[in-house]
């Protein structure tokens, strides 16, 4: 998407932006990054937000994209500054000040809870992935960079979007699982022995069955070598299958 991703507009004042985020596609954006992010923080998060990793990043990712807008407006501002252009007696100035410091407070806010909970290696990659497709959709419709865009460009663009979506969605399915070279052909296999350690739970249930009622001890003894020729029944089948794996 980075490739492919529209050239962005230049915009020399903050006259020039304020024209362009009065537009009523920016504005609608605008109002659905408000409003989906009220409802995220005050009615998703305090429910969800520890059990699912895409509620604090969605937040992050959709106020981060408008945190960058305000990044580019206050640029655009410094650069009046220069040019010897008074830019705090304009009110845009102002706006994007204070934008900018609460979009940040908040994105930073909701960035480290979803450190704390989740694991860092699986926060950076989604919130890399999310927080730079809302910059680019946020960007474009500021600046209307898709009128520039040709068929290539528009093409490269949705693919580099559904490759993202297939990435978080391998990112989840598997982020519970511990595979590495020398296991995956265990792991693979581990489906056909499910018979087996079904047994081996069976017989480990009777035997704590039978030490809490306190049984006879034959009975006990009987059932702790049932537990055992199913542990070692086990073993074998996993041996057997690495062996088998790696011939």
């Amino acid at each position: 998407m980075v490739i492919h991703a529209p050239q962005e507009a230049t915009v020399d004042t903050l006259d020039e932006l304020a024209r362009m985020m009065q537009a009523p596609a920016f504005i609608v954006y605008a109002t659905a990054v408000f409003t989906s992010s009220m409802i995220l923080i005050f009615y998703t998060a305090p429910r969800f937000g520890n059990t699912n990793i895409l509620v604090y990043i969605t937040i992050c990712s959709v106020i981060g994209s408008l945190s960058v807008m305000a990044c580019k407006g206050l640029g655009i501002g410094v650069k009046q500054l220069f040019a010897g252009v008074n830019i705090f007696l304009h009110p845009l100035t102002w706006v994007l000040l204070i934008s900018l410091v609460t979009f940040i407070t908040t994105q930073l806010n909701y960035l480290n809870k979803a450190l704390d909970v989740f694991n860092t290696s699986v926060v950076t990659p989604i919130y890399y992935v999310f927080f730079t497709t809302s910059v680019i959709t946020a960007s474009a419709i500021l600046f209307k960079e898709w009128k520039t865009l040709n068929t290539k460009d528009t093409l490269g663009c949705i693919c580099g979007f559904v490759t993202i979506i297939a990435g978080i969605f391998l990112l989840h399915a598997f982020k519970d699982m511990e595979l590495t070279i020398h296991n995956l052909p265990v792991a693979m296999h581990r489906h056909g022995s499910t018979s087996t350690e079904h047994k081996r739970d069976l017989a480990t249930e009777k035997l704590l069955n039978s030490l809490e009622s306190n049984s006879d001890e034959e009975d006990t003894i009987g059932l702790l070598n049932s537990a055992a020729s199913v542990e070692d029944e086990t073993d074998n089948s996993f041996e057997e299958i690495e062996m088998n794996s790696f011939k």
